[in-house]
């Protein structure tokens, strides 16, 4: 397929993704499953076309001067790589499955519209009702934070140190460009697809097969290293999910010890089964049903709470999730996050400690709901956050945004993570 019937394509896709309010990765699977000639090559230009005309919704429709599916398919490709009228042109002429060329209006929209002169919300390409919640959150910056959410991914992997250390894994993936994290001491980054490529498909390789490594964001890392999980201690990771930190933690721990993974949920649990045999983690018990932790009250070293979030943290790996989201749904996820506290809060021992994580970059989420926490239950103080980061990180000050009392936050700006929150309490 030439650039005008991937073009054409994309289009289509965001159409279904608009038209059926559906996640961007289903309707490109079916997508790909109906229109089985496209080969994988044309498949990836196509989704990266969606994933950046998602990631730039508003300053795409901003470029072209209307919202529409194929105005973001155009915009995208101009923003990320810089196609200008004349360049459409070059690219569309003679392509029987291109969209129709540009419009007079839209060539002098394309031409006029520079993003440096755009509103702070269209550079910021974020919902209109998230930039008093960005700016609250972020201050002065606010915009550069919420534009690195717009941003592509890289891919990041955690070397499993049960089984690999991180020089091994590298010349296992020699061919990846895989190359050290800046801040994870066992993470490895593959920098963010260029042009109309993709990843490798990593999970392919042998590597991860004998559970070398695992897929995982650097800021999930550096969140489970500042958790303090360590040889001996007892854990319970609260809201396990599929077990990436529960896998970390038990790395760190060299498989002494004992982490209960619980998630309510057993659907969101079922992976960690296969994931716990090829890390060869031993020391993990999972489960999804609540009366298996009684035994467990006042009894925990280490409480984590990787508590159900917007997931704003993570706009450039889901962006279509962006949009979706509602007000609503941001007090929803309050209340829950209020509730899990409280429970998580009843199993640490005197002395211990209760780990509150996010992947959202909203304070109503991360600090207000520690405050409110700190505020409602006795018995808890927080952490010196500054001085637990200077231990972990000694050479990386500056950062993450630190409040000595309340958390750390990272971003992508700042960390060239996904966005994740931070906050340890100690029982007293």
């Amino acid at each position: 397929m030439r650039t005008g019937g991937r073009l054409a394509a994309a289009i289509e896709v965001l159409e279904d993704i608009d038209r059926r309010y559906r996640p961007a990765a289903e309707a490109l699977r079916d997508w790909g499953l109906s229109h089985r000639f496209a080969g994988s090559k044309d498949r990836a230009a196509i989704g990266n076309i969606v994933y950046d005309a998602l990631r730039r919704k508003r300053s795409a429709a901003w470029m072209l001067g209307e919202e529409t599916p194929r105005a973001l398919a155009f915009g995208a490709l101009a923003i990320e790589a810089g196609f200008t009228a004349q360049t459409f042109d070059e690219a569309l002429a003679g392509d029987t499955f291109a969209p129709p060329g540009l419009s007079a209006q839209e060539t002098a929209a394309l031409k006029t519209h520079r993003l440096e002169q755009a509103p702070d919300g269209v550079r910021a390409d974020c919902p209109e009702w998230c930039e008093p919640i960005l700016e609250r959150a972020c201050g002065a910056d606010w915009v550069d934070e919420a534009a690195a959410l717009a941003a592509r991914p890289p891919l990041d992997l955690r070397v499993n140190t049960l089984k690999a250390a991180r020089d091994k894994v590298v010349r296992a993936l020699d061919k990846s460009g895989a190359g050290p994290c800046a801040l994870a001491p066992v993470g490895l980054r593959i920098g963010a697809i260029e042009g109309q490529g993709r990843h490798p498909n990593v999970q392919a390789e042998p590597a991860f097969q004998k559970g070398w490594f695992e897929v995982q964001d650097e800021g999930s890392q550096i969140v489970a290293q500042l958790a303090g999980a360590a040889p001996g201690m007892q854990v319970l990771d609260f809201c396990a999910g599929a077990g990436g930190k529960s896998l970390a933690m038990s790395a760190a721990m060299e498989n002494t010890g004992q982490i209960c993974a619980f998630d309510a949920d057993k659907q969101r649990l079922a992976p960690i089964f296969d994931r716990l045999k090829r890390a060869g983690c031993r020391n993990v018990q999972a489960t999804a049903g609540e009366g298996a932790l009684e035994a467990l009250e006042g009894r925990m070293d280490l409480v984590l709470v990787d508590a159900p979030c917007t997931g704003s943290g993570t706009w450039r790996r889901r962006p279509d999730a962006k949009w979706r989201l509602s007000e609503k749904q941001l007090e929803q996820r309050q209340a829950e996050q209020a509730e899990i506290l409280e429970k998580a809060s009843r199993f640490v021992r005197p002395g211990g400690r209760l780990a509150y994580v996010t992947c959202s970059v909203f304070a109503e989420e991360n600090a207000d709901r520690v405050r409110a926490f700190l505020e409602a239950s006795s018995g808890f103080t927080p952490v010196d956050h500054a001085a637990l980061w200077q231990r972990n990180f000694p050479e990386k000050a500056g950062f993450a945004r630190i409040d000595p009392a309340l958390g750390i936050a990272l971003s992508p700006l700042r960390t060239g993570t996904d966005g994740f929150y931070f906050a340890a309490l100690t029982r007293d």
